[in-house]
């Protein structure tokens, strides 16, 4: 019995002395050093779009140029504290990062004009509202167009146009669409919009037009010109709708042509899509 109650306490002495090794918080001596000067702009590029910056201090302005780009500048003239500029703390979609600037005033000294976010600065962090990142959509998205497009879920043609619904795939509360667009004219097609709405199957003249406009999260590549074939990744949020509703699909042409082609979807077709 002695010894069992002795082997008992070991293990809980052994356990509090491994608690006791875990820092309760981050500490800003222990932080990543970055060096910044005047005259000189420092840019801090992360690997997925920014969701929140904190700078520490009031001598330092930063704005956000693109969505995964930060940039800070000295605002001039400024009395510089004397522990130096302060902290900068970035949120990504995923991670946490905080780096501790540090002023200096030799122009001879080799200073930063960039910073690249590395996976060992960051802490790994649940950003509410987030399920997905854009990096994960974006790698799901590559693995897509890597598959062939096989047999169309849905088609749709006007104007010398064609569309083809290739897959439907779901992750997560997301859904995948895969859809390519052949050119059949000899007019280059230049895409102004594409828009994806849920209305009515049927519209009589004694009803008025039902449209819910969904806007898609992300998408792999921008709207553009294309000749002959557009193949393009669309991530919509999990949407639902009843069985008399559709999600038309439609892609806009810009002016003067102005060519219009609307593919209609299912809400079956997202119910069997496959999952990533």
């Amino acid at each position: 019995m002695k010894k069992l109650i002795f082997f008992l306490l070991a293990i809980l002495w052994v356990t509090q002395g491994l608690y006791a090794q875990i820092p309760a918080g981050i500490y800003r001596k222990d932080l990543p050093d970055i060096l910044i000067s005047r005259d000189i702009s420092l840019h801090f590029i992360s690997p997925e779009p920014l969701q929140y910056v904190d700078i520490s201090t009031h001598a330092v302005a930063g704005d956000l140029p693109l969505k995964n780009v930060l940039r800070l500048k000295i605002i001039p003239d400024v009395k510089m504290p004397l522990d130096g500029p302060g902290v900068v703390t970035i949120v990504g979609e995923s991670f946490i990062a905080q780096y501790n600037l540090r002023y200096v005033d030799d122009q001879s000294l080799i200073v930063p004009t960039q910073v690249n976010i590395l996976p060992e600065h960051t802490q790994p962090l649940d950003v509410p509202g987030i399920s997905l990142t854009t990096r994960q959509m974006q790698d799901f998205a590559i693995q897509i167009l890597q598959k062939p497009s096989g047999k169309s879920v849905r088609k749709a043609k006007a104007f010398g146009l064609k569309a083809k619904l290739n897959h439907v795939y779901a992750a997560g509360d997301h859904i995948f669409l895969d859809i390519t667009y052949f050119n059949n004219s000899n007019l280059p097609y230049d895409v102004d919009e594409q828009r994806f709405k849920i209305e009515d199957k049927k519209i009589t003249k004694a009803t008025n037009l039902q449209s819910v406009e969904i806007k898609p999260v992300w998408q792999l590549y921008p709207n553009s010109i294309f000749k002959k074939q557009y193949r393009n990744i669309y991530v919509l949020k999990k949407v639902t709708f009843p069985g008399n509703k559709l999600l038309n699909i439609e892609l806009t042409e810009k002016q003067i042509s102005g060519r219009v082609l609307t593919l209609e979807m299912k809400y079956s077709d997202i119910l069997k899509a496959d999952s990533l």
